[in-house]
């Protein structure tokens, strides 16, 4: 069963552009949002396994230039989804 994480995005001022251009592309990134509040960006992961999400993590998110860091949020169940009760 794949793993789905919920990473919420604080970039450095003038890099929302740039790092949305770059995550997007990942196909891991299953849908990217650029949101008001705390955060900048927060992005749907779908990876295979936790370890999968760890390698990632550190490679496309915690070394991209404009990501000031990051909150990771493992989901554990969904009891809605797309208006639909699960």
């Amino acid at each position: 069963m794949p793993v789905k994480v919920i990473i919420s995005i604080f970039l450095e001022p003038g890099s929302m552009d740039s790092v949305a251009n770059t995550l997007k592309k990942l196909p891991e990134v299953k849908d990217l949002y650029e949101v008001t509040g705390e955060y900048d960006l927060v992005a749907f992961l779908e990876v295979e396994s936790v370890e999968v999400f760890r390698e990632i993590l550190k490679k496309h998110f915690l070394n991209l230039k404009g990501i000031k860091g990051t909150v990771s949020s493992v989901i554990l169940y969904t009891h809605k989804k797309d208006g639909v009760l699960v």
